[in-house]
């Protein structure tokens, strides 16, 4: 008796998947790289939403000049920023993970030095006291951030005054703002001027 129910509970289940398998519409060739592209950057989103640090990239223009940016962005997460995970007087990637970079349409002034036209990686100083450096180095695309930078691929460097802000911001911003770029994180401020 269990053999026969073996035996049907089999046929069931063959026959089942038999018949959903061949059911339905077939799509078009189109139809599906389309649906395949869609999973590609659903699971593209996934990763870059999995990263501690999520890859941001912003776009805009200041004056006649389109510019833009892309970097990781750290949070503070109850952690020392200034000095420990981004210690004072030592290159500092301005990101988290590969190098935050920078690419300007036209030749800009920054700070009042000419930096041509082209891509490049944005690191910092920061200092305890007094300006920061501000770095724009040649090797834009750098895996691994500072742990890769080079001083003599540095393109310009400048100096710019931070301003310290009552209120504390969680997660690392770079916006294209007055005067030109603007770096936020915890109660830092760094405006870069951009002409």
């Amino acid at each position: 008796m269990k053999k026969p129910n073996a035996l049907m509970l089999s046929f069931l289940l063959t026959g089942s998947l038999v018949f959903f398998g061949c059911g339905g519409e077939k799509s078009t060739e189109t139809e599906s790289a389309g649906t395949e592209m869609e999973g590609m950057e659903t699971e593209k989103k996934a990763s870059q939403e999995q990263r501690a640090s999520p890859l941001r990239e912003i776009a805009g223009k200041i004056g006649d000049k389109d510019l833009k940016i892309q970097y990781g962005a750290p949070s503070v997460k109850g952690r020392v920023v200034w000095g420990d995970i981004a210690p004072y007087n030592e290159v500092w990637r301005t990101g988290a993970n590969e190098a935050t970079f920078v690419e300007f349409s036209k030749d800009v002034l920054v700070e009042g030095k000419e930096l041509p036209a082209g891509k490049y990686s944005l690191f910092t100083i920061p200092k305890a006291t007094g300006k920061w450096t501000v770095i724009f180095n040649s090797e834009w695309d750098l895996e691994h951030g500072h742990f890769q930078y080079k001083l003599e691929n540095d393109v310009l460097r400048v100096e710019s005054q931070p301003l310290w802000e009552e209120s504390s911001q969680e997660q690392l911003t770079i916006a294209i703002e007055s005067p030109g770029i603007v770096v936020r994180w915890e109660k830092l401020k760094l405006p870069i001027a951009i002409q």
